[in-house]
């Protein structure tokens, strides 16, 4: 399995909670042109643009700019407040504002060397053997009829015994949504399906129907296996993406991990 990290999404969360509290002040101002307030760098401008439209600062109207600048003011005009100032001492509210600028600092860390350690393409290689030696060894066709009841798929399969068509059954009874195409579920390998549906596929032969109900949370299964195949792995650069971020994420996270191994000693 393709391990997932997303990098960002800590400081993604608070800064989006951050940018939530200045959009409810910019509710309320004008878009009157505001002088920029003491201590209020172009940076920080270009920084609410960015985080407020998605795209780069200097593609952001002049109005756009304003409205960001008359923002900024009230934000300023407040926490500049000694009172305001007081409540950062507050030891939940300290923690929440070191934690806020923890996790920025780490995303940008973690974009830095990420950027800095791209994977080899002897360790993209590897990766994707160790990958292809993982899947699983066949892939199968199969057709399924998924009804609500135990009772219902023994009656189906009482008919199909009987010569009853299997497509044709399950576009009249089958409630999933392959059911208008006649159960057909085409090719997936084993690990593609819940456990239950899954153990039933590999434990038929090609052509085989299952002779008793196959329970699983959507229902109860009647599964027809009508091919299997040696699996294909998919061509090294039609995953390449993946791998590199693979490879990538798990160079950081070692390098994460010794960093915290040193200070464990």
């Amino acid at each position: 399995m393709i391990f997932s990290f997303r990098s960002n999404s800590i400081g993604a969360r608070l800064v989006a909670a951050t940018v939530g509290a200045m959009a409810l002040l910019g509710s309320a101002a004008t878009l009157a042109q505001s002088s920029v307030p003491a201590g209020v760098s172009d940076e920080v401008i270009d920084v609410l643009l960015e985080s407020r439209s998605q795209k780069p600062a200097s593609q952001a109207t002049p109005t756009e700019r304003a409205a960001a600048v008359d923002e900024l003011a009230n934000i300023y005009a407040v926490t500049d407040l000694p009172a305001a100032i007081e409540m950062g001492k507050e030891p939940r509210l300290a923690a929440q504002l070191d934690l806020q600028r923890r996790a920025i600092l780490f995303n940008a860390f973690a974009t830095d060397y990420l950027a800095k350690n791209q994977p080899s393409d002897q360790e993209i290689f590897d990766t994707y053997q160790e990958q292809v030696l993982l899947a699983p060894p066949l892939e199968y066709k199969a057709r399924h009829i998924l009804v609500d009841s135990q009772g219902e798929a023994l009656s189906l399969i009482k008919q199909l015994q009987d010569g009853a068509e299997f497509s044709e059954l399950a576009k009249e009874h089958s409630t999933g949504p392959s059911g208008p195409s006649g159960g057909d579920l085409g090719w997936f390998p084993a690990n593609a399906m819940v456990k239950a549906f899954s153990d039933a596929v590999v434990a038929l032969e090609d052509g085989g129907i299952t002779q008793a109900p196959v329970q699983t949370q959507f229902g109860w299964h009647v599964i027809l296996r009508e091919e299997s195949r040696e699996s294909t792995p998919p061509p090294l650069e039609s995953v390449r993406d993946v791998i590199v971020q693979r490879v990538s994420q798990e160079k950081f996270l070692e390098f994460v991990r010794n960093l915290r191994a040193k200070d464990e000693k």
